[in-house]
């Protein structure tokens, strides 16, 4: 049996194109090389002249008298009470009074940073600490009532 012209064309054209297409291997291709991760960036070194500790009470510019970063005190100076503000500009941007240990994140965008009873701060650039859930602040009054602070002092 003869095929017309046109179907002979055409088979001639299907074969043709399954020359050209490549035939898929049983082995897959291998994976491209992942690119190595970049190195992990180095803490900012804070610029030239500016103060990594602040030893006295004050406020102090950022960016002009110290350096942005975190900072960590010891917490209040003998009987007194860590107090300590961040603002920008006119603004309060957050502050804190303590009497325990404190870690401070100065920002670059903070135009001051205001200090006073506390022990000396330390810029670290360590991680700063989780805040203390609810459930931490509930023992810390549990064990403050159970001292018997709100009733005249401690029990004999």
């Amino acid at each position: 049996m003869r095929l017309p012209k046109s179907a002979a064309v055409g088979a001639a054209m299907v074969a043709g194109w399954c020359a050209l297409v490549p035939i898929a291997s049983a082995q897959p291709a291998p994976a491209p090389t992942p690119a190595p991760a970049p190195p992990a960036p180095a803490p900012a070194a804070p610029a030239e002249g500016l103060k990594t500790t602040i030893d006295a009470d004050g406020t102090y510019t950022i960016g002009t008298d110290i350096a942005p970063g975190v900072y960590q005190s010891a917490g209040p100076v003998e009987g007194g009470a860590c107090y300590w503000k961040r603002s920008a500009g006119d603004q309060l941007v957050d502050n804190r009074l303590t009497k325990k240990p404190s870690f401070v994140q100065i920002m670059p965008t903070d135009t001051s940073f205001t200090t006073s009873d506390c022990q000396a701060w330390q810029l670290t650039n360590a991680p700063m600490p989780p805040e203390p859930g609810p459930g931490s602040l509930l023992g810390d009054l549990t064990q403050a009532i159970g001292s018997g602070m709100f009733n005249g002092g401690p029990r004999p």
